[in-house]
């Protein structure tokens, strides 16, 4: 055999060699992967638990509800879904407190009350809108009122220092009043007179 068929032979015996090292020995060197795929299409991988469990963040409020001899309300702390900003959370809060509350507990709020939005001011003026029921199914009375009203307040101003006054609108309307006792053409403060000292 000629030296040049010999060269030839070697050089082809080194190329096989050098391809299999740079396209299948390095990379299963390296520990590469290729992409994961379905129907013939790329997969990215799924989000660790970690990643996933950020969106199920919760704080702990104090929510309020009327107390065993309707005079007074009570405090409940609950786990409320945590929200970025304060307005979010805000939200957040108002949201659980008007959820139907487990027996033996009794919502201030009338039945059907929704939040149509919250709104915040930088000096800290917490507008919270509600819906028409929270007038229109109202049961009356100046006691009946005042704890509704201070449902709200407190549970904006007691779980979020940010917030210290609160308007509550109805149907994105400043209203005189929720049924004929409390003056609500200005946002209110904090008030715990109302609130009996005890918690779920």
């Amino acid at each position: 055999m000629s030296r040049h068929a010999l060269t030839a032979i070697a050089v082809a015996v080194l190329a096989v060699v050098f391809g299999w090292i740079l396209f299948i020995g390095l990379p299963r060197w390296s520990g590469a992967r290729p992409p994961q795929t379905t129907n013939g299409r790329a997969t990215t991988t799924a989000p660790t638990p970690s990643t996933q469990a950020s969106g199920a963040r919760k704080i702990t409020a104090t929510l309020y509800y009327v107390s065993n001899d309707g005079l007074m309300l009570t405090g409940a702390t609950r786990d409320v879904p945590f929200a970025d900003g304060v307005a979010l959370q805000a939200r957040a809060i108002i949201e659980a407190q008007l959820a139907p509350p487990a027996a033996p507990l009794v919502s201030a709020i009338p039945a059907e009350t929704k939040l149509r939005d919250v709104f915040v001011t930088e000096r800290g003026d917490a507008f919270v809108d509600l819906s028409s029921e929270v007038s229109t199914r109202h049961s009356g009375g100046s006691l009946n009122e005042i704890l509704t009203i201070y449902t709200i307040v407190d549970a904006l101003t007691v779980n979020l220092p940010a917030i210290a006054r609160v308007q509550i609108l109805v149907d994105g309307k400043e209203v005189e009043t929720l049924a004929g006792h409390v003056d609500l053409r200005h946002p209110l403060a904090k008030s715990l007179q109302w609130v009996a000292h005890d918690t779920h």
